[in-house]
């Protein structure tokens, strides 16, 4: 149906009519398009264990809405400001619990040239680092992961996560020099200047 001229904006604007003209197989190729960024964006809110349930929690909640879906912004950016409530919602919602750090897929290449030593001391440090991270606020580790992990500019980060774009620079910064904090505490592992 899409043109391959299309840039991928204008591709989800035709897929959003298309699903709104009742093609159920236009939202698949929305969910296929934008799933490893709306999976990513739930993980890091709430967790690996957590962020499929997350995901199609924002998926279903898109589709009931899409009627309302104005094209004032990009169809990614509306989706993950669901993904983002979605994800807060369900913080909300559970039991505070420790947290499981996940695991960080590497290629088997970068794996296999490691000794296993630097293996374990590698993945020892991305759990501290994730268990770091979670320890932010929610709203703080939502915008520290939109910009810093997935590259969104700060209108976009506003849009998200519906913040006016001065308190999401004031969460990004709240975020950064708790997270530079926390990683203070273990400077023998991250080698930062006091």
């Amino acid at each position: 149906m899409s043109s391959p001229t299309l840039g991928k904006e204008d591709a989800d604007s035709v897929l959003v009519v298309g699903v709104t003209r009742g093609d159920l197989g236009a939202f698949e190729r929305l969910v296929e398009r934008h799933r490893d960024v709306v999976v990513r964006v739930a993980s890091r809110i709430v967790g690996d264990d957590e962020a499929e349930d997350v995901s199609q929690d924002a998926f279903l909640r898109a589709f009931h809405r899409l009627e309302r879906f104005r094209g004032d912004a990009p169809f990614r950016s509306w989706l993950l400001r669901i993904t983002h409530n979605a994800a807060l919602d369900h913080l909300a919602r559970r039991r505070p619990q420790p947290v499981d750090p996940s695991e960080l897929d590497r290629s088997e290449s970068e794996s296999q040239q490691r000794a296993p030593a630097e293996r374990l001391e590698l993945r020892e440090r991305i759990e501290r680092l994730e268990r770091k991270l979670h320890g932010l606020a929610p709203a703080h580790r939502a915008v520290l992961v939109l910009r810093d992990v997935e590259g969104f500019s700060y209108e976009e980060i506003a849009a998200i996560t519906d913040t006016p774009l001065g308190s999401v620079k004031g969460r990004l910064h709240r975020a950064r020099r708790d997270f530079i904090e926390m990683l203070r505490a273990n400077t023998y592992d991250w080698e930062l200047p006091q």
